[in-house]
C-alpha cells in the first residue's frame, strides 16, 4: 500500500507545478554509483544517470567508485636496529564493489588509515635502517599487498602505496653525514692505492726491459752518433761481446756530415776488448 502510494506521490511530484510532492527523480553523478534502498535494505545498484525511485519507500545512496588518495599520519617507527624513524605516507585505492563498502564497513578511508598505520610500523620494525634507506619502494610494495588481501573484503582495490618522506633525528642525520664522508674518504685512498701499485708495475716492465740486451745496443748506438758527431780523432773501447756492433758504428760515423773521414779499425787482438778510432 505504501509502495503504491509512493509511486503515486512521485508521478505527481514529476509535474513541474505540484511543488508539495517530492521529485521520484534523482541524479547519480559521473564516477559514482548508486546504491537504492528499499525500507532501509539494499534493493539495487544503478549507473551514473537520472534515476526514478519511490520517494516514500526508497532512498539512494551514491559511492565514489573513482581513484582516491590517502594521506596517513606521521608514524613513529622503530627499527630492527633500534634506530627511532618518522614515516610519512599515502595510499591510493578506490572501491570496486560498492555494496560492501556502503554496508560493510562504517568508514573504509579511516579503515584503510589505520590498516596502514599499523602494518608500517609493523614492516619496518622488522627491517634495519640501511634497508629502510635503500629499499623504500620494495618497503612500500609488502605494505600494499598486505593491505590490499584485507581491503578486498571491504570491497576495496589497492592501487599502489608509497613511503613519501623518511625523518631522521638531527643527532641521527649528522652520523649518517660522517659516515657517508668517511666512506667516500676509504673510497679514494683505495683508488689513489690502486694507481700506484698500477704505476709501480709500469716502471718494473719498462725498467727490465731498458736493461734487456737489444736495448743495451740501442744506447750503445745512441752513444756512438753522439760522440760521432765531434770532428775530433777519438778511439772508441768496447766489450768484445758489442764487436758485432762495428759494422753499426762505422754506418753511425760514416753518416756523420762534420767528419773528414771515418773508418774502423781494430788496433789489436784481445779476447775481452775492440778498439775503433777515427
Amino acid at each position: 500500500m505504501k509502495d503504491t502510494l509512493g509511486v503515486v506521490i512521485g508521478t505527481m511530484g514529476a509535474i513541474p507545478c505540484c511543488i508539495i510532492c517530492p521529485n521520484p527523480f534523482k541524479e547519480v553523478h559521473q564516477g559514482n554509483v548508486g546504491l537504492v534502498t528499499k525500507f532501509g535494505k539494499f534493493y539495487k545498484a544503478v549507473d551514473p544517470g537520472l534515476v526514478n525511485i519511490n520517494p516514500l519507500s526508497e532512498r539512494i545512496i551514491q559511492i565514489d567508485v573513482k581513484i582516491q588518495t590517502a594521506e596517513v599520519p606521521e608514524q613513529i617507527c622503530m627499527t630492527k636496529d633500534n634506530v627511532t624513524l618518522r614515516l610519512t605516507s599515502v595510499i591510493y585505492y578506490h572501491i570496486v564493489a560498492p555494496h560492501k563498502a556502503a554496508f560493510g564497513i562504517n568508514n573504509v578511508r579511516q579503515a584503510l588509515m589505520e590498516r596502514t598505520q599499523t602494518t608500517l610500523r609493523h614492516v619496518v620494525g622488522a627491517r634495519v635502517l640501511q634497508d629502510v634507506i635503500e629499499r623504500r619502494e620494495e618497503i612500500a610494495q609488502s605494505i600494499g599487498e598486505i593491505i590490499e588481501d584485507v581491503a578486498a573484503g571491504w570491497g576495496v582495490q589497492v592501487e599502489s602505496m608509497l613511503i613519501k618522506d623518511i625523518i631522521f633525528s638531527q643527532e641521527l642525520q649528522e652520523s649518517l653525514s660522517m659516515a657517508a664522508q668517511s666512506k667516500r674518504i676509504g673510497e679514494s685512498k683505495i683508488i689513489a692505492a690502486k694507481a700506484e701499485v698500477e704505476s709501480a708495475k709500469l716502471m718494473r716492465q719498462a725498467a727490465d726491459i731498458l736493461s734487456s740486451a737489444p736495448a743495451m745496443q740501442i744506447r750503445y748506438l745512441e752513444a756512438m752518433q753522439a760522440m760521432a758527431k765531434s770532428a775530433n780523432s777519438k778511439v772508441i773501447f768496447l766489450p768484445a761481446a758489442n764487436q758485432t756492433m762495428g759494422n753499426a758504428l762505422n754506418a753511425a760515423m760514416a753518416a756523420n756530415p762534420t767528419g773528414e773521414s771515418s773508418s774502423a779499425q781494430a788496433e789489436g787482438s784481445y779476447q775481452d776488448f775492440g778498439a775503433w778510432s777515427t
